[in-house]
């Protein structure tokens, strides 16, 4: 992206801190936020916006790295994580607690929101699949330990467009800001309102 993807910004909210802010208001407690050790801005605007920062000191072998992270700091009283990546930053907080809400009905390993017949983010991890998240002999990531498990995951359909809308490019993202910029009500506020 040629800039820390946390810090790219959607109606003046940076995407760490719409994320955040979703989290929190499903219900996640705590919010952890894995940054790299070179991206002390993105570490700042996390903790401004409610969460506790963890430092990656491996970003290079994946994702995987960073959960395995948060994995690590987690209470063992804790039953679930919600795994939503800085990418994914229109995910709506109303999606997020339903999937909650669902992964803790069903007992379920895997939880994941469906849009149009897509699976999406952020996934649910039930605590039995903790082991093989921090397997170091893993192969694949996160991903690896979803499709393992599908057979018996909980698929929630939901409205919300969000849980597909992953920026990697700046082209996405120009893309991104101009159909929110498009559709946002005249005289709205940079932080009204959410989108997806």
């Amino acid at each position: 992206m040629g800039s820390p993807k946390g810090l790219l910004e959607l109606e003046g909210v940076s995407f760490v801190h719409r994320i955040v802010g979703a989290l929190s208001e499903a219900g996640c407690e705590p919010v952890l936020v894995v940054v790299r050790a070179d991206d002390a801005a993105t570490g700042s605007e996390a903790e401004r916006a409610g969460a506790r920062t963890l430092v990656n000191p491996e970003p290079g072998d994946g994702p995987i790295t960073s959960l395995r992270k948060a994995l690590e700091h987690l209470d063992v009283a804790v039953s679930h994580v919600v795994w939503l990546p800085l990418d994914h930053p229109t995910v709506r907080s109303e999606t997020i607690a339903r999937l909650i809400d669902q992964a803790a009905a069903s007992g379920a390993p895997v939880t994941l929101p469906i849009y149009e017949g897509r699976r999406g983010h952020p996934a649910v991890f039930e605590r039995s699949v903790f082991p093989e998240l921090l397997d170091p002999a893993l192969q694949g990531g996160a991903r690896t330990v979803v499709h393992r498990h599908l057979d018996g995951a909980r698929l929630v359909p939901v409205t919300d467009r969000g849980v597909l809308i992953d920026i990697d490019t700046p082209e996405e993202y120009r893309a991104l800001v101009r159909k929110v910029e498009s559709t946002a009500p005249r005289g709205r506020t940079a932080q009204g309102g959410e989108t997806g």
